[in-house]
C-alpha cells in the first residue's frame, strides 16, 4: 500500500530532526571527568624525615696505659661494668729486647769497665782519707804550737788551708765512688733484663678498671697481643640513660630545624612511635656521597628521647631508625590538597568546581608539606577543587566527578 504524500513528508521531517539532533549531540561539548578534592579545616604539620642511628651520648674508650702484652679478655660485649670496680682487661709491660751475641759482649765489657773504675775510685777515696787524716794531725799540732808562740800565724793558716783542701778531696773521692757504683748497677741491669727477656719473665700484670658504669658496647681487641701505649681495647657506655639519635640532614633541611623541635622516631623495630626532641644542630656541614654517587652537604642533628624508656626496650647503640622532625605545626589550618595547585605566573591557582563548571581562582598558600597546603586566601572551607588538573582544562569548562571520586 502506497503511503499518502502528507504522511511521507512527515516521516522525512522526523528523520531529519533525529539526524540533526544526533549531529548536534556529537558537536556539543562533553563534560570532562575529573578527580575532586575538598578544602577542609584541621591540624597540619610539616616534618622533615630522614634516616638516623642511635648512639650512646657519652661513650668511654679503654686504652692501654703502657706498651706491653695485653692478656686475653674475659669480658664480652653486653656485659655490665661498674666504675673503678670491674677489671675489664689486664696487661704486662713490654719486655726488653733480647741482646744478640755482639751486644751482650759489649754489655759484659761495659760492666767490667765500670767495676774497674769503681775499684780505682775506692783506692782514690782511701788515699784521700789518709791525706785528710794527716792534714788534720798537722793542723792540731800547729794550733798547739801557735798557742805557745812557737810558730807564726801564717804557718797556722797554711796548715788550716791544707786540712780544708784534704777534706774537700775526700768528699770528691766519696762522690766518685757513688758515680761508679751507679755505672756498675746500670751495666748489670742490661744483662739482668736480657736474662729476664730470655726466660720470658717480666713485670707483674697491670689491671685496667672500667672508667664508667654501663655496658660493654664494643670490643676492639680481644685476643692476647702486644700493643703500644694508647691503643684502644674496648668501648663502654650507658645505654639505659645515655642513648640518643643522630641524623645527617641535607643542609637545606637542617636550616629549618631548631633546638627543642619535637621528633617522632619510627621504624626502629618496636610497635610504638618513640618521642624525642632536637638537642643540637651542628654548626658545620660535611660533604658526603649518596648511594647514587652525588655529593651532598649533610649536617648532623642530635635528638634526645623524651618518652617512657620502657617503650624502647631492646634499642641499643648503633641501631637504625627513621626520624620525623616537626618544624611547623598548626591545630586549625585551612587545608587544600597539594595536587590541586598549579603555577600561574609567579603565584598559585586552583580550579574550584561551581555548578558543574571549573572556575580558576588565584590561591595564596603558606606551608606546604607535600600532601596538603595551608590556604591563606582564595578558597573556603568545604570548596570542591579539581585534583591533578590536565592541560586542556580551562576556566569555565564543564566537569563531572570521576566514578568513585
Amino acid at each position: 500500500m502506497t503511503p499518502r504524500p502528507r504522511t511521507r513528508w512527515l516521516i522525512l521531517i522526523l528523520v531529519a530532526l533525529i539526524a540533526a539532533g544526533a549531529f548536534a549531540a556529537l558537536l556539543w561539548p562533553q563534560a570532562q571527568t575529573v578527580d575532586l578534592g575538598t578544602v577542609t579545616r584541621g591540624p597540619m604539620r610539616l616534618a622533615i624525615e630522614d634516616d638516623g642511628r642511635t648512639r650512646v651520648s657519652e661513650s668511654y674508650t679503654v686504652s692501654t696505659p703502657v706498651s706491653g702484652r695485653l692478656q686475653r679478655l674475659d669480658i664480652h660485649v653486653g656485659d655490665p661494668v661498674v666504675k673503678r670496680e670491674t677489671v675489664v682487661a689486664q696487661m704486662r709491660p713490654a719486655l726488653p729486647a733480647v741482646l744478640d751475641a755482639r751486644s751482650r759482649a759489649q754489655a759484659e765489657a761495659a760492666l767490667a769497665e765500670a767495676q774497674a773504675a769503681l775499684s780505682a775510685a775506692e783506692g782514690d777515696y782511701r788515699a784521700a782519707v789518709a791525706m785528710r787524716e794527716q792534714a788534720d794531725a798537722d793542723l792540731s799540732r800547729s794550733q798547739r804550737l801557735a798557742l805557745s808562740g812557737t810558730i807564726s800565724q801564717s804557718a797556722l793558716d797554711r796548715d788550716q788551708i791544707t786540712a780544708d783542701y784534704a777534706a774537700a778531696q775526700e768528699a770528691a773521692a766519696k762522690a766518685a765512688i757513688a758515680m761508679r757504683e751507679a755505672a756498675v748497677a746500670s751495666a748489670q741491669s742490661v744483662l739482668q733484663n736480657d736474662a729476664g727477656a730470655s726466660n720470658g719473665k717480666g713485670a707483674e700484670t697491670i689491671p685496667l678498671f672500667a672508667p664508667a658504669t654501663g655496658t660493654v658496647l664494643q670490643i676492639l681487641q680481644e685476643n692476647e697481643t702486644v700493643l703500644s701505649a694508647g691503643s684502644p681495647i674496648m668501648e663502654i657506655g650507658n645505654i639505659s640513660d645515655g642513648l640518643e639519635v643522630v641524623a645527617d640532614l641535607l643542609s637545606r633541611d637542617a636550616v629549618r630545624v631548631r633546638v627543642g623541635d619535637p621528633v617522632e622516631i619510627t621504624d626502629w623495630g618496636g610497635p610504638d612511635v618513640l618521642e624525642g626532641k632536637v638537642l643540637r644542630v651542628d654548626p658545620a656541614g660535611t660533604t658526603k656521597v649518596s648511594a647514587l654517587g652525588v655529593e651532598e652537604q649533610r649536617v648532623g642533628v642530635v635528638i634526645g628521647f623524651t618518652g617512657d624508656p620502657g617503650k624502647r626496650a631492646g634499642l641499643g647503640h648503633g641501631f637504625q631508625v627513621t626520624v620525623q622532625i616537626v618544624v611547623w605545626q598548626a591545630e586549625d589550618a585551612l587545608r587544600v590538597p597539594s595536587s590541586a595547585l598549579f603555577r600561574r605566573g609567579s603565584g598559585w591557582s586552583a580550579f574550584k568546581v561551581e555548578d558543574g563548571r571549573a572556575r580558576e581562582v588565584a590561591v595564596e598558600i603558606g606551608t606546604d608539606n607535600g600532601t596538603v597546603a595551608a590556604v591563606t586566601s582564595g578558597l573556603s572551607d568545604g570548596d570542591q577543587v579539581v585534583l591533578y588538573p590536565v592541560e586542556g582544562l580551562a576556566d569555565g569548562s564543564t566537569v563531572a566527578p570521576r566514578s568513585g571520586g
